[in-house]
Protein backbone atom coordinates (compact mmCIF):
# COMPACT_ATOMS: atom_id res chain seq x y z
CA UNK A 1 0.00 0.00 0.00
CA UNK A 2 1.11 3.48 -1.05
CA UNK A 3 2.59 5.14 1.92
CA UNK A 4 0.05 8.16 1.45
CA UNK A 5 -2.92 6.36 1.40
CA UNK A 6 -1.24 4.49 4.46
CA UNK A 7 -1.57 8.23 6.03
CA UNK A 8 -4.92 8.21 5.52
CA UNK A 9 -5.65 5.34 7.92
CA UNK A 10 -6.00 6.19 11.39
CA UNK A 11 -4.37 2.89 13.27
CA UNK A 12 -1.35 3.98 11.39
CA UNK A 13 -0.98 7.07 12.70
CA UNK A 14 0.40 7.55 16.72
CA UNK A 15 -3.11 8.89 18.05
CA UNK A 16 -2.41 8.67 21.57
CA UNK A 17 -1.44 11.39 23.87
CA UNK A 18 1.04 10.85 27.04
CA UNK A 19 2.07 13.53 29.27
CA UNK A 20 5.58 14.83 29.26
CA UNK A 21 7.15 13.53 32.15
CA UNK A 22 8.85 16.48 33.71
CA UNK A 23 13.07 16.54 33.34
CA UNK A 24 13.12 13.45 31.27
CA UNK A 25 15.20 14.09 27.72
CA UNK A 26 13.06 14.73 24.97
CA UNK A 27 14.81 10.74 23.62
CA UNK A 28 16.61 8.17 24.96
CA UNK A 29 16.80 5.40 23.26
CA UNK A 30 18.42 1.84 25.68
CA UNK A 31 20.15 -1.25 24.32
CA UNK A 32 17.81 -1.02 21.00
CA UNK A 33 18.58 -4.03 18.87
CA UNK A 34 16.31 -5.03 15.91
CA UNK A 35 17.22 -8.26 13.95
CA UNK A 36 15.20 -9.60 10.50
CA UNK A 37 15.69 -13.11 11.26
CA UNK A 38 19.05 -13.82 11.54
CA UNK A 39 20.04 -9.95 10.10
CA UNK A 40 20.81 -7.46 12.87
CA UNK A 41 19.90 -4.12 11.61
CA UNK A 42 20.73 -2.17 14.95
CA UNK A 43 22.63 -3.96 17.93
CA UNK A 44 22.96 -2.46 21.49
CA UNK A 45 22.58 1.40 20.60
CA UNK A 46 21.90 3.56 23.57
CA UNK A 47 22.00 7.46 23.57
CA UNK A 48 20.11 10.32 23.99
CA UNK A 49 18.98 13.75 22.95
CA UNK A 50 17.89 17.13 24.67
CA UNK A 51 14.93 19.37 23.52
CA UNK A 52 16.05 21.59 20.42
CA UNK A 53 19.07 19.32 19.23
CA UNK A 54 20.05 19.21 15.34
CA UNK A 55 21.54 16.03 15.22
CA UNK A 56 22.27 13.96 11.79
CA UNK A 57 23.02 10.62 11.48
CA UNK A 58 25.29 9.18 9.42
CA UNK A 59 26.55 5.56 8.29
CA UNK A 60 27.36 3.64 5.06
CA UNK A 61 23.55 1.63 3.34
CA UNK A 62 22.45 -0.76 5.03
CA UNK A 63 24.04 0.48 8.58
CA UNK A 64 20.66 0.87 10.12
CA UNK A 65 19.49 4.59 9.76
CA UNK A 66 15.87 3.78 8.36
CA UNK A 67 15.22 1.02 11.09
CA UNK A 68 16.58 3.30 13.42
CA UNK A 69 14.12 5.99 12.82
CA UNK A 70 10.89 4.03 12.28
CA UNK A 71 11.79 2.28 16.01
CA UNK A 72 11.99 6.13 17.96
CA UNK A 73 8.60 6.89 15.57
CA UNK A 74 6.70 3.53 17.17
CA UNK A 75 5.92 2.12 13.97
CA UNK A 76 8.42 -0.96 14.71
CA UNK A 77 9.10 -2.68 17.53
CA UNK A 78 12.58 -3.21 18.74
CA UNK A 79 13.99 -7.00 18.81
CA UNK A 80 15.65 -5.76 22.50
CA UNK A 81 15.62 -2.30 24.16
CA UNK A 82 13.48 0.53 25.23
CA UNK A 83 12.60 4.08 23.21
CA UNK A 84 11.14 6.62 25.32
CA UNK A 85 10.01 9.69 24.20
CA UNK A 86 9.87 12.13 27.22
CA UNK A 87 9.45 9.36 29.64
CA UNK A 88 7.14 7.28 27.57
CA UNK A 89 7.48 4.67 25.21
CA UNK A 90 6.70 6.62 21.48
CA UNK A 91 3.58 4.79 20.33
CA UNK A 92 1.70 7.11 22.89
CA UNK A 93 2.60 10.22 21.28
CA UNK A 94 1.71 12.40 19.00
CA UNK A 95 4.48 14.99 18.57
CA UNK A 96 6.30 12.57 16.52
CA UNK A 97 6.73 12.95 13.00
CA UNK A 98 8.29 11.05 10.57
CA UNK A 99 9.28 11.70 7.31
CA UNK A 100 10.82 8.89 5.13
CA UNK A 101 12.80 8.90 2.20
CA UNK A 102 10.97 10.11 -1.13
CA UNK A 103 11.67 6.82 -2.81
CA UNK A 104 9.49 4.99 -0.52
CA UNK A 105 6.54 7.88 -1.38
CA UNK A 106 3.79 7.08 -4.09
CA UNK A 107 4.35 11.13 -5.50
CA UNK A 108 1.08 9.71 -8.05
CA UNK A 109 -1.08 9.51 -5.23
CA UNK A 110 -4.11 12.22 -6.25
CA UNK A 111 -3.69 14.54 -3.42
CA UNK A 112 -3.22 18.31 -3.24
CA UNK A 113 -0.63 20.41 -1.42
CA UNK A 114 -2.72 21.16 1.41
CA UNK A 115 -4.71 18.15 1.32
CA UNK A 116 -1.10 16.18 2.52
CA UNK A 117 -0.66 18.91 5.13
CA UNK A 118 -3.95 18.80 6.65
CA UNK A 119 -3.05 14.63 7.16
CA UNK A 120 -0.70 16.32 10.12
CA UNK A 121 -3.67 16.88 11.89
CA UNK A 122 -5.69 13.58 12.13
CA UNK A 123 -4.24 12.66 15.04
CA UNK A 124 -5.55 15.90 16.93
CA UNK A 125 -8.89 15.27 15.62
CA UNK A 126 -11.51 13.01 17.35
CA UNK A 127 -13.31 9.72 15.75
CA UNK A 128 -15.01 10.88 12.76
CA UNK A 129 -14.47 14.52 12.98
CA UNK A 130 -13.75 16.81 10.02
CA UNK A 131 -11.30 19.36 10.18
CA UNK A 132 -12.99 22.69 10.93
CA UNK A 133 -11.76 26.19 9.77
CA UNK A 134 -8.90 26.08 12.94
CA UNK A 135 -7.50 23.11 11.55
CA UNK A 136 -7.66 24.45 7.88
CA UNK A 137 -5.95 28.03 9.25
CA UNK A 138 -3.14 25.75 10.95
CA UNK A 139 -2.24 24.11 7.68
CA UNK A 140 -2.13 27.28 5.67
CA UNK A 141 -0.02 28.73 8.66
CA UNK A 142 2.43 25.83 8.24
CA UNK A 143 2.34 26.33 4.32
CA UNK A 144 3.40 29.68 5.08
CA UNK A 145 6.09 29.01 7.21
CA UNK A 146 7.89 26.76 4.30
CA UNK A 147 6.58 29.22 1.61
CA UNK A 148 4.53 26.82 -0.17
CA UNK A 149 0.94 28.41 0.47
CA UNK A 150 1.17 29.56 -3.16
CA UNK A 151 0.78 25.68 -4.30
CA UNK A 152 -1.81 24.78 -1.59
CA UNK A 153 -4.22 23.42 -4.72
CA UNK A 154 -1.14 21.89 -6.61
CA UNK A 155 -1.25 18.20 -7.20
CA UNK A 156 2.34 16.71 -4.95
CA UNK A 157 3.24 14.99 -8.51
CA UNK A 158 3.74 18.11 -9.59
CA UNK A 159 6.09 19.37 -7.37
CA UNK A 160 9.64 19.24 -7.14
CA UNK A 161 12.21 17.62 -5.36
CA UNK A 162 12.42 20.58 -2.76
CA UNK A 163 9.07 21.42 -2.68
CA UNK A 164 8.09 17.47 -1.80
CA UNK A 165 10.63 18.23 1.25
CA UNK A 166 8.94 21.54 2.18
CA UNK A 167 5.42 20.00 1.78
CA UNK A 168 6.07 17.02 4.38
CA UNK A 169 7.71 19.64 6.90
CA UNK A 170 4.65 21.51 6.74
CA UNK A 171 2.54 18.36 7.72
CA UNK A 172 4.75 17.81 10.66
CA UNK A 173 4.30 21.66 11.76
CA UNK A 174 0.63 21.44 11.34
CA UNK A 175 0.96 17.74 13.31
CA UNK A 176 2.92 20.08 16.35
CA UNK A 177 5.41 17.86 16.21
CA UNK A 178 8.22 18.33 18.90
CA UNK A 179 10.99 15.60 17.78
CA UNK A 180 10.92 15.45 13.20
CA UNK A 181 12.63 12.60 11.87
CA UNK A 182 13.57 12.95 8.59
CA UNK A 183 15.32 9.94 6.14
CA UNK A 184 17.54 10.99 3.59
CA UNK A 185 15.69 14.70 3.08
CA UNK A 186 18.16 16.33 1.13
CA UNK A 187 19.14 13.75 -1.31
CA UNK A 188 19.04 14.57 -4.64
CA UNK A 189 18.33 18.09 -4.15
CA UNK A 190 20.60 20.95 -5.19
CA UNK A 191 21.83 23.41 -2.90
CA UNK A 192 19.46 26.13 -3.21
CA UNK A 193 16.74 23.64 -2.03
CA UNK A 194 19.20 22.24 0.51
CA UNK A 195 19.83 26.37 1.71
CA UNK A 196 15.60 26.34 2.07
CA UNK A 197 15.45 23.32 4.08
CA UNK A 198 18.41 24.84 6.67
CA UNK A 199 15.90 27.96 6.73
CA UNK A 200 13.30 26.28 7.71
CA UNK A 201 15.56 23.89 10.36
CA UNK A 202 16.53 27.45 11.92
CA UNK A 203 12.98 28.64 12.13
CA UNK A 204 11.92 25.18 13.72
CA UNK A 205 14.90 25.93 15.90
CA UNK A 206 13.11 28.57 17.84
CA UNK A 207 10.60 26.62 18.68
CA UNK A 208 12.78 23.82 20.44
CA UNK A 209 11.81 21.43 17.83
CA UNK A 210 14.26 18.31 17.96
CA UNK A 211 15.06 17.00 14.40
CA UNK A 212 17.24 13.90 13.53
CA UNK A 213 18.55 14.11 9.74
CA UNK A 214 20.23 10.74 8.19
CA UNK A 215 22.50 11.67 5.59
CA UNK A 216 25.88 10.68 3.98
CA UNK A 217 27.50 14.11 3.28
CA UNK A 218 29.97 14.56 5.92
CA UNK A 219 30.87 17.84 5.31
CA UNK A 220 27.36 19.04 5.85
CA UNK A 221 26.63 17.18 8.83
CA UNK A 222 29.77 18.42 10.49
CA UNK A 223 28.76 22.09 9.78
CA UNK A 224 25.12 22.11 10.21
CA UNK A 225 24.39 19.77 12.90
CA UNK A 226 25.11 20.59 16.65
CA UNK A 227 25.88 17.09 17.31
CA UNK A 228 26.42 14.18 14.50
CA UNK A 229 25.81 9.89 15.27
CA UNK A 230 27.80 7.45 13.30
CA UNK A 231 26.37 4.71 13.06
CA UNK A 232 26.87 0.81 11.15
CA UNK A 233 24.79 -1.61 13.30
CA UNK A 234 26.34 -0.37 16.34
CA UNK A 235 26.63 2.81 17.59
CA UNK A 236 30.19 3.98 16.32
CA UNK A 237 30.08 7.58 17.55
CA UNK A 238 27.78 10.85 19.40
CA UNK A 239 29.30 13.62 19.37
CA UNK A 240 31.03 16.62 17.77
CA UNK A 241 32.95 15.97 14.51
CA UNK A 242 36.10 16.45 15.79
CA UNK A 243 35.14 13.48 17.86
CA UNK A 244 33.16 11.16 15.91
CA UNK A 245 35.18 11.48 12.36
CA UNK A 246 38.02 10.67 13.13
CA UNK A 247 39.99 8.03 10.49
CA UNK A 248 39.88 4.87 13.08
CA UNK A 249 35.45 5.80 13.25
CA UNK A 250 35.15 6.13 9.83
CA UNK A 251 37.14 3.15 8.51
CA UNK A 252 34.96 0.99 11.39
CA UNK A 253 31.65 2.33 9.57
CA UNK A 254 32.79 2.15 6.26
CA UNK A 255 35.36 -0.25 6.16
CA UNK A 256 38.43 -0.45 3.25
CA UNK A 257 35.62 0.68 1.11
CA UNK A 258 35.02 4.74 2.07
CA UNK A 259 35.73 7.03 -0.43
CA UNK A 260 35.72 10.72 0.60
CA UNK A 261 34.36 12.61 -2.77
CA UNK A 262 34.94 16.48 -2.12
CA UNK A 263 32.20 18.36 -4.24
CA UNK A 264 30.96 21.98 -4.59
CA UNK A 265 28.36 21.02 -2.32
CA UNK A 266 30.71 19.30 0.08
CA UNK A 267 32.28 16.47 1.12
CA UNK A 268 30.55 13.12 0.45
CA UNK A 269 31.20 9.56 2.02
CA UNK A 270 30.87 7.05 -0.91
CA UNK A 271 30.84 3.23 -0.24
CA UNK A 272 33.40 1.96 -3.02
CA UNK A 273 31.97 -1.13 -4.08
CA UNK A 274 31.51 -3.28 -7.06
CA UNK A 275 28.21 -4.16 -6.10
CA UNK A 276 25.78 -0.70 -6.36
CA UNK A 277 23.83 0.25 -3.60
CA UNK A 278 21.62 -1.24 -1.57
CA UNK A 279 18.48 -0.10 0.11
CA UNK A 280 18.90 1.43 3.45
CA UNK A 281 17.74 -1.04 6.25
Amino acid sequence: MAFLEKLRRSDYLIRQHHPHEVGAPILRAANLSVRYENVSALEDVSFELEEGERLAVVGPNGAGKSTLFKVIAGVQNPTEGQVHVYGHEPGGHICIAYVPQRSQVDWSFPVSVADVVMMGRIGKLRLFRQPRRCDWDIVQDALEVVRMQHLAKRQISELSGGQQQRVFIARALAQEAELMLMDEPLSGLDINSKNDIFQIFDKLRQHAVTILVAMHDLQMAAERFDRVMLLNVQLLGLGTPAEVFTSEKLVQAYGGHLRLIHTDEGVLAIEDTCCGEGEEV
